[in-house]
C-alpha cells in the first residue's frame, strides 16, 4: 500500500484521474462554459474520431516528415557551421554575431517570411524547422570544440598531430557528449517549427488543423490536438532520451 503512493508514476496518474475529474464535472454542472472548455470526455470523443476515422494521420504524416527532414538538415548544418566557426577565426567572425542575433530572437517569428519566399508547402516548414535545430546545434559544436582542455591540443600538437589528428581525435569526442546533449531539446525545436510554419500557412498538418479549429471556435477540436501534439513531443523526448543514454551511458555508470 505504501509502496504505490510513494511511486512518482502512479501519484502522477491519480493526480491526473483526479483533475479529469474536477474539469468533468465542472463542465457538466456549468462552472465552465462547454463552448470555451469541453468536458474531457468531448475531448476523448474528438480524438477518437480524428484517430478512427483516418483524419488524423495524414496530417501527423506531414508534420513528421517536415520535422525529421528539418531535424536531420538542421543537425548537418549546425554541426558544419559550428565546426568551421570553431577552427577558422575569419569564419567564426562572420557567423557567430549571425548566430547570436537568431538565437536572441524568437526565430519563429521567421515563419510568415518562409511562407512568403518558399510558399505553403514542404519548403517553409522544413525551413524553420532547420533554422530551429542549427543554431541550438551550431552552439553545441561551437563551444564544445572551444571548451577543449587546451593543455589537451599542444601535447597533440607537439607529438606531431596535425588539423586532421585533431578533430579526429580531440574535436569530435568531444563535441558528440555536448550535440547528444542538446539533441532532445532539437528534436522538439523540428516539432515546433514544423507545427508552427503549418499554423501560419499551410494546406495540411498538424498546425493546419489547429489553425482550423481555432477559425471555426471548436475549442474540444483545438484541446483534443494540443493533446495529440504534447504526446508526440514527450514521445519523441522520450525516443531521444533514450538515444541519448544509449550513446553516452559511460555518463551513467
Amino acid at each position: 500500500m505504501k509502496g504505490w503512493r510513494r511511486s512518482p508514476p502512479v501519484r502522477r496518474g491519480v493526480a491526473l484521474l483526479l483533475l479529469l475529474g474536477v474539469w468533468e464535472a465542472a463542465s457538466r454542472v456549468g462552472v465552465l462554459d462547454p463552448f470555451y472548455a469541453p468536458p474531457p470526455s468531448a475531448v476523448g470523443e474528438v480524438m477518437f474520431t480524428l484517430a478512427a476515422g483516418g483524419d488524423l494521420w495524414p496530417h501527423l504524416g506531414a508534420t513528421a516528415a517536415a520535422a525529421f527532414a528539418g531535424l536531420l538538415v538542421g543537425l548537418v548544418l549546425g554541426i558544419a557551421l559550428g565546426f568551421a566557426a570553431a577552427l577558422v577565426p575569419l569564419v567564426a567572425d562572420l557567423l557567430e554575431p549571425v548566430m547570436i542575433l537568431l538565437n536572441a530572437i524568437p526565430r519563429v517569428i521567421l515563419a510568415p517570411l518562409f511562407v512568403i519566399w518558399l510558399g505553403i508547402g514542404l519548403a517553409s516548414k522544413l525551413a524553420l524547422a532547420t533554422i530551429l535545430v542549427a543554431v541550438l546545434i551550431f552552439f553545441a559544436v561551437f563551444n564544445g570544440v572551444r571548451e577543449v582542455d587546451r593543455r589537451l591540443v599542444e601535447r597533440v600538437r607537439t607529438l606531431g598531430g596535425g588539423r586532421r589528428i585533431l578533430v579526429r581525435e580531440v574535436y569530435v569526442p568531444s563535441v558528440t557528449s555536448w550535440v547528444l546533449g542538446s539533441f532532445k531539446v532539437a528534436v522538439g525545436f523540428a516539432f515546433t517549427g514544423a507545427v508552427v510554419g503549418e499554423f501560419v500557412a499551410s494546406s495540411r498538418g498538424l498546425g493546419y488543423l489547429l489553425q482550423f479549429a481555432q477559425s471555426t471556435y471548436n475549442a474540444a477540436l483545438t484541446i483534443a490536438l494540443i493533446l495529440i501534439i504534447m504526446s508526440v513531443v514527450l514521445l519523441l523526448f522520450a525516443c531521444a532520451e533514450r538515444i541519448e543514454r544509449r550513446l553516452l551511458r559511460w555518463r551513467y555508470l
